[in-house]
């Protein structure tokens, strides 16, 4: 029996909840299954950040690169300031395991109601592709100046476009639209204003795309972007963009299929030379965190893509699936609409595991 090595960082709020969902997911999928999961749970978070003055601990990234996968929850919590959550957590195990390829597929599941019209017209399936390691969330830059005075202080951010993070990704968007049925990127960009970083990311894109005579691509302005996620979301298979562009429309994307809570993700070292980590994007969600409501569906989700990495595709459809005939048959959470609790969503999709 293969055994697999699982980091689970629920971390902070609703977080907690849903991971605990999804392992109960794939315990119950392994259970009639030729593998197993070795869970390892690390309670760094918020809670470790009010006892230590840290979010995880100084040797974490040591201690996680032995295993074969990170299964993430969520983090911040309001008693703790975002940027130090994030920096501290979060952005500290992708940008340290060098996690380049966020991929945020966008799903619409049956029995889902949107609030886009089209989806009951036209069959809509697309995919984000952000880059994942430098862009505008490189954190480079500083505030300075505070002793001028009150209204004096002067923050710069910079981002980081260089040649080669340009080119992973985009190459990445590229072999995933190859083995799609729909073969086509769309690469987002704003070099009409920002004319050094995303000039050389639409100098990368053109070139990289020469390569790839067999795959349709296009080039679109981020602004025009928002509105074509709404307007033309069916022109759309894979769509690629900068760290910040592609944060801000993958969310959109899971707003149009229904609600942020459906949103999985993977953050990918495609090289293998570390662990990849799973994590829903619904954020910890403080204002029902502990009542049993939050929607498991984006950690599930996010667990399906897991799977796939592991190399268990099979099995990753088989939750894909349970996922949509659980929608389908009304088991719905509150932010879709319905009144089911997390452990009920749950065991609908064990149920339906088949």
């Amino acid at each position: 029996m293969q055994t697999f090595r699982i980091a689970a960082i629920p971390a902070d709020g609703v977080g907690r909840e849903v991971v605990a969902a999804g392992r109960e997911v794939l315990d119950a999928l392994a259970a009639s299954s030729d593998f197993a999961f070795d869970w390892t749970e690390f309670d760094w978070g918020c809670e470790h950040y009010h006892r230590t003055g840290r979010m995880m601990a100084e040797d974490g990234l040591d201690r996680l690169k032995e295993f074969d996968a990170i299964y993430f929850g969520a983090v911040g919590w309001p008693s703790v300031p975002d940027h130090i959550s994030l920096w501290g957590l979060r952005l500290a195990v992708c940008q340290g395991f060098d996690q380049w390829a966020n991929v945020r597929p966008v799903r619409f599941l049956p029995g889902v109601t949107s609030p886009l019209r089209k989806a009951a017209e036209v069959p809509l399936d697309w995919v984000v592709v952000r880059e994942n390691s430098e862009g505008e969330y490189a954190g480079l830059g500083g505030r300075n100046l505070a002793a001028r005075g009150p209204g004096s202080e002067v923050a710069i951010q910079s981002s980081l476009f260089t040649e080669a993070g340009c080119e992973r990704i985009i190459r990445y968007a590229f072999e995933l639209a190859a083995s799609r049925e729909r073969k086509h990127v769309t690469s987002v960009t704003k070099s009409n204003a920002q004319q050094f970083g995303m000039v050389l990311w639409d100098d990368v894109f053109r070139r990289v795309a020469a390569e790839y005579p067999h795959i349709e691509s296009d080039s679109c302005l981020v602004d025009a972007m928002a509105a074509r996620f709404v307007l033309r979301p069916e022109d759309l298979s894979v769509v690629v963009a900068s760290n910040l562009h592609a944060d801000i429309l993958s969310d959109l994307g899971s707003a149009l299929a229904g609600s942020l809570g459906l949103a999985a993700s993977a953050n990918y070292n495609p090289e293998r030379r570390f662990p990849s980590m799973f994590e829903p994007v619904h954020g910890s969600a403080p204002d029902i965190a502990g009542q049993g409501v939050a929607n498991p569906i984006g950690a599930i989700g996010s667990a399906a893509l897991m799977l796939g990495h592991l190399g268990l595709p099979a099995e990753a459809a088989r939750v894909d699936r349970a996922i949509e005939a659980t929608t389908a048959a009304g088991v719905l959470p509150r932010d879709l609409g319905g009144t089911a609790s997390t452990q009920e969503i749950t065991l609908a999709v064990i149920d339906s595991l088949g």
